[in-house]
């Protein structure tokens, strides 16, 4: 098998729903307990804004549907809102949470919409959520709503480095009640696709994949799967 082909492979494990419990934390734990308590916790005691920002890929999208559907799940109302463009269905009324990816890409009808929905959140002591870029100081936004999105919480959301990647799947592994032995980590390092969301996903595909044979998960179950279910062609040799 090539290693696109491999890499192929493991692209192909299915997506799952964005939540905290498929989130790798790695450095952003203040982050993700803020946004937990948010989602969960009514009323003054938690964060009335936060806005997560960082280089595309970190998990800021993941994070934000993750308190949505934690606030869903705890019987409250939340709106997760993928672009500033399709603003139009999300109201203060219908929501006690609204959670807005990409605010510094609204245009200028857009940064309208959100600073009237802030404001309307914020009387009925709703919670806004956001993600962008940059720091709400450096967004190229009006400055009435960029120095709201400034008075509450702001978090750089970091990816987790090559270094903290194999700490971090052994226990994300750990606490979901399976084993990731070292060489397993080292193979889908070396094969599959490097950024988190990839992994996760295929760590929840291989999951079930030796729950239903009864079978550990080791590099020899992988290039079976690869092999036989996949169907992707001769496995590579061992390594």
């Amino acid at each position: 098998m090539t290693e696109e082909a491999r890499q192929l492979t493991f692209a192909l494990a299915p997506p799952a729903a964005p939540t905290f419990a498929n989130f790798v934390t790695g450095p952003n734990a203040e982050a993700v307990a803020t946004l937990k308590r948010c989602a969960s916790v009514a009323g003054g005691d938690a964060a009335a804004v936060v806005v997560l920002w960082g280089a595309p890929g970190a998990g800021k999208s993941h994070l934000l549907q993750a308190a949505v559907d934690a606030a869903r799940a705890a019987g409250r109302a939340a709106s997760y809102v993928a672009t500033p463009a399709s603003l139009g269905d999300a109201t203060a009324e219908a929501s006690a949470m609204i959670a807005i990816d990409d605010v510094d890409r609204a245009d200028a009808s857009a940064q309208a919409k959100l600073f009237t929905l802030f404001n309307a959140l914020a009387a009925q002591g709703g919670r806004f959520l956001a993600t962008a870029a940059a720091p709400p100081a450096s967004l190229a936004l009006r400055d009435d709503l960029r120095t709201r999105l400034g008075w509450g919480l702001v978090y750089e959301v970091r990816p987790l480095s090559d270094t903290e990647k194999p700490m971090a799947l052994a226990a994300y592994a750990r606490e979901r009640g399976f084993t990731l032995p070292d060489d397993v980590i080292a193979y889908l390092l070396a094969h599959g696709r490097r950024d988190m969301a990839s992994l996760v996903r295929t760590l929840a595909a291989l999951d079930a994949h030796s729950l239903a044979l009864r079978r550990p998960i080791t590099v020899p179950l992988i290039r079976d799967w690869l092999q036989r279910d996949i169907g992707l062609g001769n496995p590579a040799p061992p390594a």
